[in-house]
Order: C-alpha cells, then sequence, then structure tokens
C-alpha cells in the first residue's frame, strides 16, 4: 500500500448513474417486482401453512426456499430503491460487510436447498416405496438445517477475511449493491490469494450443488422413461418440472456471470446479470411454483373459499 492512498471508510455506489433520466422509472418498476415477489412468497408460505395436504417434504423445503427468496430480494432491492431517488449514493464499510454478508450467505443456502430438493424428487419418483421412511421429518429438518448452517459457516468466513483487509482509493463499487468482485477491487493489497478462495469455495459449495441437482435428474429421466404409459411419464415429469426451472434460471444466470471472458465483463453487462438472479429470478419463483403447480392453486381456491366474507354472502 503506497503511503499516498488513505484508507475508505465509506463507498460510494456508480449504480444506474449513466441512466439518471430514467431512475424514477426504474424506481416503479424495481418497487413493483419486489413488492409482487415479497407477496408472492409469503403466499406460498401461508398456504402451505394452512394446507394440510401440503404438508410434505416437496412444500416444505419450499417453505424454505420461499422465506429465503424474501430475505435475500430484501438484502439488496430497498437500498437500492433508496439510491436512485438519493443524490448520495453512499454506504458505509460496515453497512457494506452487512450487505454482503447476508446477500452470499443466502446465495449459498439457495444452492444447497434447491440440492436438498432436488434429491427429494430423486427419492419420490425413484425410489417411491421408501420415500416416507427416507424423506421423513427428521431428514427434511437435518437436510434443512445443514443447507443454512453451510450457508452461514462458509460464507461468515470468507467475508469476515475479505473486510479485513484494508481498502483505498476512491471508493466507487461499479455496481448497485456490494457484491464480492466489485468491492475486493478495492482492497489496496495484492487479491490474488481472495481469488483463489473465491475459486475454491465457488467449485466446492456452489458447483458441488449443481453436479448433485445433474445426477439426481439424470437418474430422475431414466426412470420415467421407463414408465410404460404416456400418462406416467406426464405425471412424474409434472413434480419436478417447477423445481428444474428454477434451478436452470438460478444457475444459468450464475454461471453466465461467473464463466464468460474477462473481456467481456463491463459494469454495465455485469449490473445486466446482477439484476437477473437478484431481481428477476426471485419474483419469477412464485409464478413457477404457482402456474405450474396443481397442487398449489387448488389449495390458493380452498384457502379463498373459506373467506368469511364469502361465506356470509
Amino acid at each position: 500500500m503506497s503511503g499516498n492512498q488513505s484508507l475508505c471508510t465509506r463507498f460510494t455506489f456508480v449504480a444506474f448513474s449513466s441512466l439518471a433520466e430514467l431512475q424514477p422509472v426504474l424506481f416503479l418498476v424495481f418497487l413493483i417486482l419486489y413488492l409482487f415477489t415479497v407477496g408472492g412468497n409469503l403466499i406460498i408460505i401461508c398456504l402451505v401453512g394452512l394446507t394440510p395436504s401440503l404438508h410434505t417434504p416437496m412444500y416444505f423445503f419450499l417453505v424454505n426456499l420461499s422465506f429465503l427468496e424474501v430475505c435475500y430480494i430484501t438484502s439488496v432491492v430497498p437500498l437500492m430503491l433508496v439510491h436512485l431517488l438519493a443524490e448520495t449514493k453512499t454506504i458505509s464499510v460496515r453497512g457494506c460487510a452487512a450487505q454482503m454478508y447476508v446477500f452470499t450467505i443466502l446465495g449459498l443456502t439457495e444452492c444447497c436447498l434447491l440440492a436438498a430438493m432436488a434429491y427429494d424428487r430423486f427419492v419420490a419418483i425413484c425410489h417411491p416405496l421408501h420415500y416416507t421412511l427416507r424423506m421423513g421429518p427428521r431428514v427434511c429438518l437435518k437436510l434443512a438445517a445443514a443447507c443454512w448452517t453451510t450457508g452461514v459457516v462458509v460464507e461468515s468466513a470468507q467475508i469476515t477475511w475479505i473486510f479485513t483487509l484494508p481498502f483505498c482509493g476512491t471508493g466507487k463499487i461499479q455496481h448497485f449493491f456490494c457484491d464480492v468482485m466489485p468491492v475486493v477491487k478495492l482492497v489496496c493489497v495484492d487479491i490474488s490469494h481472495i481469488k483463489i478462495m473465491f475459486f475454491a469455495v465457488s467449485v466446492l459449495f456452489i458447483m458441488s450443488p449443481c453436479f448433485l441437482i445433474l445426477c439426481s435428474y439424470m437418474r430422475i429421466l431414466v426412470t420415467i422413461f421407463r414408465i410404460p404409459s404416456a400418462a406416467g411419464r406426464r405425471k412424474a415429469f409434472s413434480t419436478c418440472s417447477s423445481h428444474l426451472l428454477v434451478v436452470s434460471l438460478f444457475y444459468g444466470t450464475a454461471l453466465f456471470t461467473y464463466l464468460q471472458p474477462k473481456t467481456a465483463h463491463t459494469p454495465e453487462t455485469d449490473k445486466a446479470t446482477a439484476l437477473m438472479y437478484t431481481v428477476v429470478t426471485p419474483a419469477l419463483n412464485p409464478v413457477i411454483y404457482t402456474l405450474r403447480n396443481k397442487e398449489v392453486k387448488e389449495a390458493f381456491q380452498r384457502v379463498t373459499q373459506r373467506n368469511p366474507l364469502r361465506q356470509t354472502a
């Protein structure tokens, strides 16, 4: 660290400064998406809680995922909305660390939860006679606890290490939230060891769940193709199509972000892809699990029909 560099105590987001005239429009769009995402996921949580027929392992994990998505989008979007209307888009180093803790912990936990949901579908389709034994309440609780514990332990260690390093320079973050790599670029010391750690964590704890999901669905597809009747194949595939679509959205945007060549990385493309996995994907998940899920739609109809205002009418 050279002597003419001062340590940063606050960061400034560049965010969408180049789109100054569109920021009120962006504020309205992102606000609607945020309210829709939170409302949609809370509806799913309430539906599962109020409907005994949905008290199954599949919907237990779906409740975990919905709760996670609410926290996930809330860790990013409210502050982004404030900065869209504010002239000064700053955040303290501690505030940045807090946001990064929450965002990365939830991101890694989601990877693990999607793998647990894939395992649930694998057991249900490939070993239906052993489903209640292999996916009992204790097993589901242990799997969910393992997912959350992995996210908290791994990301807490990684982010704590990053924020023990000094930050200097202008303190400008070329992003709209405290993502890992844009913040790491402001570190004064050599960051090659951080990149190695980031790569190791990505391979071990992000790609490993992806590999487990792929293995589960390979076995699922083999089992489905062995079902003699077309109706049986459609029914079996319909039970995992929603999860498969969510996995494709989540890992598709993640792989596009982290595997594209360095020459393709620009602040604008990074922000666009980040909007996909922080705003758009969480907003699509409630739609996927309601419109493509017959049980959830039927549960919603039963709950709305219990409305006391309708009964009195």
